[in-house]
């Protein structure tokens, strides 16, 4: 049950922490920590399925009917949007006359993604459940072979190079607060997919536990890249 109490903390603390940021951009006007507020929602929100599933086990003792792959779908519904805000972020401080065109692409490829979720949903994922309903949570893996899995490894190395060295290499041309705003972006985008990444090859055990403290990590450093207008 660890894994499910883990991904609960993640859910709830973005959540809150990207409210949070959606009040502080209206009070600041910074334009860009509205998209990271909705941006670390959207992150949270990927731990949706086995949090749903801990939280029905622990009020019902039964895990979710997962017989159309809903546990897959709560989980990855989010990751286009996420990605495509991301993107947005990446691609207004970095190349802002390429913005338009990025969002373009990242949105046509986040429409093909969410379709082959939802109508492919068995055809995405592995389900494996336990014997007996109740006493573990349903654990999930990608079939590797499939448009879904070989998009999500086109979205996460996007962000590795977009995001997570491009923001390096601005640190490397400024100075001052604005290089540790871009070193924390940098470090952010890096942790994320990394811990994404393992979260979605490990299996359940003590390691998720420091996977997900890394998003949470994350979310913290991103927000303090965001959080004024220096930018």
């Amino acid at each position: 049950m660890l894994e499910g109490i883990t991904a609960l903390c993640v859910v709830v603390f973005n959540i809150i922490f990207g409210i949070f940021s959606l009040i502080q951009a209206k009070r600041k006007n910074a334009s860009l920590l509205v998209n990271a507020g909705f941006m670390m929602i959207f992150i949270g929100l990927l731990w949706l399925g086995p949090a749903t599933d801990f939280l029905l086990v622990i009020i019902t003792g039964t895990n979710m009917d997962n017989s159309w792959g809903l546990y897959g779908i709560l989980s990855y519904m989010w990751v286009a949007p996420g990605i495509t805000l991301a993107m947005s972020i990446g691609a207004e401080v970095l190349a802002p006359t390429k913005k338009k065109l990025i969002e373009i692409i990242f949105i046509g490829l986040s429409v093909v993604f969410e379709y082959f979720l939802f109508f492919r949903t068995m055809e995405s994922f592995t389900f494996v459940e336990p014997d007996t309903p109740g006493t573990e949570l349903i654990d999930s893996g990608h079939n590797t072979g499939y448009i879904t899995f070989i998009l999500i490894l086109v979205f996460l190395i996007s962000l590795l190079i977009f995001n997570g060295i491009g923001f390096f290499l601005k640190a490397s041309k400024t100075t001052g607060v604005v290089r540790k705003k871009f070193l924390s972006l940098s470090a952010g985008f890096f942790i994320f997919v990394v811990c994404a990444a393992f979260d979605s090859l490990a299996t359940p055990g003590i390691g998720l536990v420091f996977v997900r403290l890394g998003i949470i990590i994350c979310t913290l450093l991103l927000y303090n890249g965001l959080r004024t207008k220096e930018l």
